[in-house]
Protein backbone atom coordinates (compact mmCIF):
# COMPACT_ATOMS: atom_id res chain seq x y z
CA UNK A 1 0.00 0.00 0.00
CA UNK A 2 1.58 3.71 -0.99
CA UNK A 3 2.71 5.16 2.65
CA UNK A 4 3.54 8.19 2.00
CA UNK A 5 5.57 8.96 5.21
CA UNK A 6 7.74 6.35 3.98
CA UNK A 7 8.18 7.57 0.53
CA UNK A 8 9.84 10.32 2.06
CA UNK A 9 11.58 8.54 4.07
CA UNK A 10 13.26 6.46 1.51
CA UNK A 11 13.88 9.56 -0.94
CA UNK A 12 16.57 10.26 1.74
CA UNK A 13 17.93 7.55 0.46
CA UNK A 14 16.25 6.16 -2.75
CA UNK A 15 16.85 2.64 -4.33
CA UNK A 16 17.73 2.08 -7.48
CA UNK A 17 14.93 0.98 -9.42
CA UNK A 18 14.91 -2.72 -10.42
CA UNK A 19 12.80 -4.59 -12.47
CA UNK A 20 11.84 -7.92 -11.15
CA UNK A 21 12.94 -10.97 -12.75
CA UNK A 22 10.36 -13.13 -14.51
CA UNK A 23 10.16 -16.76 -13.13
CA UNK A 24 10.90 -19.72 -14.76
CA UNK A 25 7.35 -20.90 -15.71
CA UNK A 26 7.39 -20.93 -19.58
CA UNK A 27 4.91 -18.23 -20.37
CA UNK A 28 4.55 -14.84 -20.41
CA UNK A 29 2.08 -12.03 -19.16
CA UNK A 30 0.19 -12.03 -21.97
CA UNK A 31 -0.48 -15.12 -21.86
CA UNK A 32 -1.11 -15.32 -18.17
CA UNK A 33 -3.68 -12.08 -18.70
CA UNK A 34 -4.77 -14.32 -21.68
CA UNK A 35 -5.52 -17.00 -19.65
CA UNK A 36 -7.34 -15.50 -16.42
CA UNK A 37 -10.20 -14.02 -18.85
CA UNK A 38 -10.62 -16.90 -19.86
CA UNK A 39 -10.74 -18.92 -16.76
CA UNK A 40 -14.41 -19.90 -16.42
CA UNK A 41 -16.08 -19.46 -13.08
CA UNK A 42 -14.97 -22.41 -10.84
CA UNK A 43 -17.90 -25.02 -10.09
CA UNK A 44 -18.15 -28.17 -7.33
CA UNK A 45 -16.85 -30.60 -9.90
CA UNK A 46 -14.62 -28.87 -11.92
CA UNK A 47 -11.09 -30.32 -12.43
CA UNK A 48 -7.95 -29.02 -11.39
CA UNK A 49 -4.93 -31.22 -12.12
CA UNK A 50 -5.51 -34.44 -10.80
CA UNK A 51 -8.31 -33.22 -8.21
CA UNK A 52 -11.87 -32.48 -8.51
CA UNK A 53 -13.02 -29.16 -6.67
CA UNK A 54 -15.70 -28.87 -3.98
CA UNK A 55 -16.82 -26.01 -2.08
CA UNK A 56 -15.05 -22.59 -1.99
CA UNK A 57 -13.45 -22.19 1.82
CA UNK A 58 -11.69 -18.49 1.36
CA UNK A 59 -11.51 -15.90 -1.00
CA UNK A 60 -9.69 -12.61 0.15
CA UNK A 61 -7.15 -10.08 -1.76
CA UNK A 62 -5.34 -12.23 -3.88
CA UNK A 63 -6.38 -15.90 -3.44
CA UNK A 64 -9.38 -18.27 -3.43
CA UNK A 65 -8.78 -21.51 -1.89
CA UNK A 66 -11.01 -24.41 -2.72
CA UNK A 67 -11.92 -27.97 -0.51
CA UNK A 68 -10.48 -30.96 -3.29
CA UNK A 69 -10.63 -34.48 -3.58
CA UNK A 70 -8.11 -36.27 -5.58
CA UNK A 71 -9.84 -37.69 -8.26
CA UNK A 72 -7.95 -41.43 -8.11
CA UNK A 73 -7.69 -41.72 -4.44
CA UNK A 74 -10.41 -39.99 -3.37
CA UNK A 75 -8.16 -38.13 -0.52
CA UNK A 76 -9.04 -34.65 0.76
CA UNK A 77 -6.93 -31.29 -0.25
CA UNK A 78 -7.05 -28.08 0.01
CA UNK A 79 -6.77 -25.62 -3.81
CA UNK A 80 -5.29 -22.42 -3.77
CA UNK A 81 -5.44 -20.61 -6.86
CA UNK A 82 -4.56 -16.74 -7.73
CA UNK A 83 -7.96 -14.59 -8.01
CA UNK A 84 -7.91 -13.81 -12.02
CA UNK A 85 -9.06 -10.05 -11.90
CA UNK A 86 -6.09 -9.84 -9.88
CA UNK A 87 -4.21 -11.02 -12.76
CA UNK A 88 -5.66 -9.16 -15.18
CA UNK A 89 -5.48 -5.87 -13.66
CA UNK A 90 -1.37 -6.26 -12.54
CA UNK A 91 1.03 -4.34 -14.50
CA UNK A 92 3.81 -6.41 -15.38
CA UNK A 93 6.10 -6.57 -12.38
CA UNK A 94 3.22 -6.57 -10.14
CA UNK A 95 1.73 -9.79 -11.93
CA UNK A 96 5.30 -11.72 -11.80
CA UNK A 97 5.69 -10.55 -8.45
CA UNK A 98 2.74 -12.41 -7.65
CA UNK A 99 3.40 -15.78 -10.05
CA UNK A 100 6.88 -15.50 -8.14
CA UNK A 101 5.68 -15.48 -4.44
CA UNK A 102 2.95 -18.08 -5.68
CA UNK A 103 5.81 -20.43 -6.81
CA UNK A 104 8.15 -19.61 -3.86
CA UNK A 105 5.41 -20.96 -1.48
CA UNK A 106 5.05 -24.12 -2.98
CA UNK A 107 9.12 -24.79 -3.27
CA UNK A 108 9.06 -23.90 0.58
CA UNK A 109 6.45 -26.36 1.37
CA UNK A 110 8.03 -29.14 -0.23
CA UNK A 111 11.17 -28.14 1.42
CA UNK A 112 9.67 -28.04 4.89
CA UNK A 113 9.55 -31.52 6.93
CA UNK A 114 8.47 -30.33 10.51
CA UNK A 115 4.98 -31.34 11.26
CA UNK A 116 4.02 -28.54 12.04
CA UNK A 117 4.46 -26.82 9.28
CA UNK A 118 1.62 -26.73 6.16
CA UNK A 119 1.96 -29.60 4.03
CA UNK A 120 2.10 -29.35 0.43
CA UNK A 121 1.36 -31.79 -2.12
CA UNK A 122 1.63 -30.23 -5.51
CA UNK A 123 2.04 -27.22 -7.79
CA UNK A 124 1.17 -26.91 -11.51
CA UNK A 125 -0.52 -24.84 -14.10
CA UNK A 126 -3.31 -26.30 -15.95
CA UNK A 127 -3.75 -26.52 -20.09
CA UNK A 128 -6.06 -23.43 -19.36
CA UNK A 129 -2.85 -21.98 -18.34
CA UNK A 130 -4.18 -21.96 -14.53
CA UNK A 131 -1.85 -21.88 -11.68
CA UNK A 132 -2.56 -23.97 -8.35
CA UNK A 133 -1.05 -24.92 -5.56
CA UNK A 134 -1.99 -28.42 -3.70
CA UNK A 135 -1.88 -28.44 0.48
CA UNK A 136 -3.03 -30.39 3.07
CA UNK A 137 -6.71 -29.83 4.10
CA UNK A 138 -6.75 -28.45 7.71
CA UNK A 139 -9.88 -28.98 10.14
CA UNK A 140 -10.11 -26.83 13.12
CA UNK A 141 -9.49 -23.22 13.41
CA UNK A 142 -6.87 -20.26 13.26
CA UNK A 143 -5.58 -18.35 16.38
CA UNK A 144 -7.41 -15.04 15.37
CA UNK A 145 -11.06 -17.13 15.19
CA UNK A 146 -10.09 -19.43 18.83
CA UNK A 147 -9.74 -16.03 20.67
CA UNK A 148 -12.09 -14.06 18.81
CA UNK A 149 -14.64 -17.21 19.96
CA UNK A 150 -13.38 -17.96 23.23
CA UNK A 151 -11.20 -14.87 24.70
CA UNK A 152 -7.74 -15.05 25.59
CA UNK A 153 -5.60 -17.97 25.91
CA UNK A 154 -4.24 -18.89 29.63
CA UNK A 155 -0.08 -19.42 29.41
CA UNK A 156 -0.04 -22.66 29.63
CA UNK A 157 -2.07 -23.17 26.39
CA UNK A 158 -0.29 -20.27 25.03
CA UNK A 159 3.03 -21.54 25.51
CA UNK A 160 2.23 -25.14 24.04
CA UNK A 161 1.03 -23.03 20.94
CA UNK A 162 4.18 -21.04 20.80
CA UNK A 163 6.63 -24.19 21.18
CA UNK A 164 4.75 -26.05 17.96
CA UNK A 165 4.99 -22.43 16.10
CA UNK A 166 8.97 -22.73 17.22
CA UNK A 167 9.48 -26.18 15.35
CA UNK A 168 8.38 -24.36 12.09
CA UNK A 169 9.97 -21.49 12.52
CA UNK A 170 13.29 -23.49 13.69
CA UNK A 171 13.74 -25.38 10.53
CA UNK A 172 12.50 -22.84 8.26
CA UNK A 173 15.49 -20.68 9.68
CA UNK A 174 17.97 -24.03 9.30
CA UNK A 175 17.05 -23.42 5.14
CA UNK A 176 17.88 -19.73 5.21
CA UNK A 177 14.26 -18.23 5.14
CA UNK A 178 12.43 -16.06 6.72
CA UNK A 179 8.19 -16.12 7.12
CA UNK A 180 7.38 -12.64 7.29
CA UNK A 181 3.85 -13.08 7.78
CA UNK A 182 3.60 -14.45 11.08
CA UNK A 183 0.35 -13.84 12.44
CA UNK A 184 -2.88 -15.52 14.30
CA UNK A 185 -4.54 -16.26 11.03
CA UNK A 186 -1.28 -18.43 10.10
CA UNK A 187 -1.31 -20.06 12.67
CA UNK A 188 -3.93 -22.93 12.57
CA UNK A 189 -5.11 -25.70 15.67
CA UNK A 190 -6.33 -28.73 14.98
CA UNK A 191 -7.17 -32.59 15.88
CA UNK A 192 -4.61 -34.65 14.19
CA UNK A 193 -4.84 -38.34 14.87
CA UNK A 194 -4.32 -38.92 18.66
CA UNK A 195 -3.02 -35.50 19.29
CA UNK A 196 -5.71 -32.48 19.86
CA UNK A 197 -4.63 -28.26 19.53
CA UNK A 198 -2.21 -29.86 17.18
CA UNK A 199 -0.55 -26.16 15.55
CA UNK A 200 0.13 -25.33 12.10
CA UNK A 201 2.21 -22.93 10.63
CA UNK A 202 0.50 -22.41 6.97
CA UNK A 203 0.72 -19.38 4.54
CA UNK A 204 4.06 -19.45 3.01
CA UNK A 205 3.64 -16.60 0.68
CA UNK A 206 5.41 -13.74 1.87
CA UNK A 207 8.64 -16.55 2.72
CA UNK A 208 12.25 -14.83 1.63
CA UNK A 209 15.59 -15.84 1.80
CA UNK A 210 16.91 -15.07 5.39
CA UNK A 211 20.30 -12.69 4.89
CA UNK A 212 19.74 -9.38 2.30
CA UNK A 213 17.22 -7.18 0.04
CA UNK A 214 15.87 -9.67 -2.92
CA UNK A 215 15.51 -7.65 -6.08
CA UNK A 216 11.52 -8.14 -5.04
CA UNK A 217 12.30 -6.30 -1.93
CA UNK A 218 13.84 -4.07 -3.45
CA UNK A 219 11.55 -3.24 -6.52
CA UNK A 220 8.50 -2.80 -4.45
CA UNK A 221 10.75 0.03 -2.02
CA UNK A 222 11.01 1.72 -5.01
CA UNK A 223 7.34 2.14 -4.87
CA UNK A 224 7.20 3.12 -1.97
CA UNK A 225 5.57 -0.16 -0.51
CA UNK A 226 6.15 -2.82 2.13
CA UNK A 227 4.78 -6.33 2.37
CA UNK A 228 3.35 -7.92 5.66
CA UNK A 229 0.90 -7.27 8.27
CA UNK A 230 0.86 -3.66 10.22
CA UNK A 231 -0.46 -5.30 13.41
CA UNK A 232 2.57 -7.92 13.58
CA UNK A 233 4.87 -5.79 11.83
CA UNK A 234 8.65 -5.42 12.43
CA UNK A 235 9.77 -2.30 13.23
CA UNK A 236 12.91 -2.85 10.74
CA UNK A 237 9.93 -4.16 8.02
CA UNK A 238 7.96 -0.49 8.52
CA UNK A 239 11.14 1.43 7.62
CA UNK A 240 11.65 -0.73 4.46
CA UNK A 241 14.26 -2.41 5.64
CA UNK A 242 14.55 -6.10 4.49
CA UNK A 243 14.39 -8.22 7.52
CA UNK A 244 15.46 -11.64 8.93
CA UNK A 245 14.90 -14.62 11.44
CA UNK A 246 14.90 -12.08 14.40
CA UNK A 247 11.69 -10.54 12.07
CA UNK A 248 9.71 -13.73 12.69
CA UNK A 249 10.76 -13.79 16.35
CA UNK A 250 9.37 -10.19 17.05
CA UNK A 251 6.14 -11.46 14.94
CA UNK A 252 6.07 -14.25 17.15
CA UNK A 253 5.98 -11.58 20.17
CA UNK A 254 3.34 -10.13 19.02
CA UNK A 255 1.27 -13.17 18.50
CA UNK A 256 1.74 -14.51 21.97
CA UNK A 257 0.79 -10.43 22.97
CA UNK A 258 -2.57 -11.52 21.64
CA UNK A 259 -2.70 -14.95 22.71
CA UNK A 260 -2.93 -13.53 26.33
CA UNK A 261 -4.73 -10.89 26.09
CA UNK A 262 -7.24 -10.46 23.40
CA UNK A 263 -5.61 -7.79 22.06
CA UNK A 264 -3.44 -6.05 19.57
CA UNK A 265 0.45 -5.06 20.27
CA UNK A 266 -0.80 -1.78 19.07
CA UNK A 267 -4.24 -0.60 16.88
CA UNK A 268 -4.23 2.66 15.45
CA UNK A 269 -7.05 4.40 13.60
CA UNK A 270 -4.78 3.83 10.76
CA UNK A 271 -2.25 1.51 8.98
CA UNK A 272 0.06 4.83 9.35
CA UNK A 273 -0.51 5.05 12.69
CA UNK A 274 0.04 1.20 13.47
CA UNK A 275 3.26 1.06 11.82
CA UNK A 276 4.41 4.31 13.54
CA UNK A 277 3.77 2.77 16.93
CA UNK A 278 6.00 -0.24 16.04
CA UNK A 279 8.43 2.13 15.37
CA UNK A 280 8.07 4.44 18.52
CA UNK A 281 5.82 3.49 21.23
CA UNK A 282 6.84 1.26 23.91
CA UNK A 283 4.18 -2.41 24.44
CA UNK A 284 2.28 -1.95 27.78
CA UNK A 285 3.12 -5.45 29.20
CA UNK A 286 0.58 -7.86 28.50
CA UNK A 287 -0.30 -8.34 32.97
CA UNK A 288 -1.66 -5.13 32.19
CA UNK A 289 -4.24 -6.01 29.77
CA UNK A 290 -5.53 -9.08 31.15
CA UNK A 291 -6.70 -10.35 33.80
CA UNK A 292 -4.97 -13.87 33.46
CA UNK A 293 -1.96 -14.85 35.11
CA UNK A 294 0.88 -14.69 32.26
CA UNK A 295 4.26 -15.97 34.71
CA UNK A 296 7.33 -13.44 34.91
CA UNK A 297 9.36 -15.58 32.66
CA UNK A 298 6.59 -15.53 29.96
CA UNK A 299 6.15 -11.78 30.04
CA UNK A 300 10.09 -10.81 30.18
CA UNK A 301 10.47 -13.06 27.03
CA UNK A 302 7.46 -11.09 24.83
CA UNK A 303 8.98 -7.87 26.25
CA UNK A 304 12.63 -9.26 25.09
CA UNK A 305 10.98 -10.03 22.12
CA UNK A 306 9.39 -7.02 21.31
CA UNK A 307 12.53 -4.88 21.54
CA UNK A 308 12.90 -2.16 18.31
CA UNK A 309 15.98 -2.99 17.69
CA UNK A 310 16.83 -6.34 16.05
CA UNK A 311 20.14 -6.84 18.25
CA UNK A 312 18.48 -6.82 21.24
CA UNK A 313 15.60 -9.37 20.58
CA UNK A 314 16.19 -13.00 21.00
CA UNK A 315 19.22 -13.55 18.42
CA UNK A 316 17.48 -17.41 17.35
CA UNK A 317 14.62 -19.35 17.50
CA UNK A 318 16.60 -21.64 19.53
CA UNK A 319 17.18 -19.12 22.34
CA UNK A 320 13.67 -18.00 22.06
CA UNK A 321 12.85 -21.39 22.59
CA UNK A 322 15.12 -22.33 25.75
CA UNK A 323 13.63 -19.47 27.47
CA UNK A 324 10.08 -20.81 26.88
CA UNK A 325 11.39 -23.95 28.70
CA UNK A 326 11.83 -21.63 31.43
CA UNK A 327 8.67 -20.59 31.87
CA UNK A 328 6.65 -22.02 34.80
CA UNK A 329 2.84 -21.58 34.15
CA UNK A 330 0.47 -22.01 37.00
CA UNK A 331 -0.78 -24.84 35.92
CA UNK A 332 -0.06 -28.04 32.70
CA UNK A 333 -1.46 -27.98 29.39
CA UNK A 334 -2.00 -31.84 28.98
CA UNK A 335 -3.41 -33.80 26.63
CA UNK A 336 -6.00 -34.83 28.65
CA UNK A 337 -6.95 -30.79 29.26
CA UNK A 338 -6.74 -30.65 25.32
CA UNK A 339 -8.89 -33.03 24.68
CA UNK A 340 -12.04 -32.10 27.38
CA UNK A 341 -11.56 -28.37 25.28
CA UNK A 342 -11.51 -30.31 21.95
CA UNK A 343 -14.73 -32.56 23.43
CA UNK A 344 -16.40 -29.73 24.85
CA UNK A 345 -16.44 -26.63 22.05
CA UNK A 346 -16.07 -28.98 19.03
CA UNK A 347 -14.58 -26.25 16.77
CA UNK A 348 -14.16 -28.24 13.27
CA UNK A 349 -17.02 -28.20 11.63
CA UNK A 350 -16.46 -27.67 7.96
CA UNK A 351 -13.02 -28.04 7.27
CA UNK A 352 -10.99 -24.71 7.08
CA UNK A 353 -7.85 -24.25 4.40
CA UNK A 354 -4.92 -22.74 4.62
CA UNK A 355 -5.75 -19.01 3.93
CA UNK A 356 -3.61 -16.55 1.90
CA UNK A 357 -6.47 -15.72 0.25
CA UNK A 358 -7.36 -13.48 3.15
CA UNK A 359 -6.05 -9.53 2.48
CA UNK A 360 -2.59 -8.94 2.59
CA UNK A 361 -1.50 -5.35 3.42
CA UNK A 362 1.61 -4.78 0.21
Amino acid sequence: MPLAWWERLSRRHPPRTRRVSRPSLGVSAGQVRHAARRRPPLVEGAEIGAYRLGALLGRGGMGEVYQATHRLLGTPAAIKLIRPEVLIRADDDDLFLTLRRFRREAETGSRLRSPHAVRLYDFGMTDGGTFYIVMELLAGLDLARLVDRFGPVPAERTLHFLRQACSALDEMHAHGLVHRDLKPENLHVCRRELHHDFLKVTDLGLVKPARGATAEHLALRARGRVLGTPAYMAPEIARGEAGDERTDIYALGCVAYWLLTASPLFEGQSVEQTMRSHLDEDPIPPSRRTELDIPAALERLILWSLAKAPALRPQSVGEFQRRLAACDPPQRWTEERAMRWWDTHSPDGAAEAVKTARPRSA
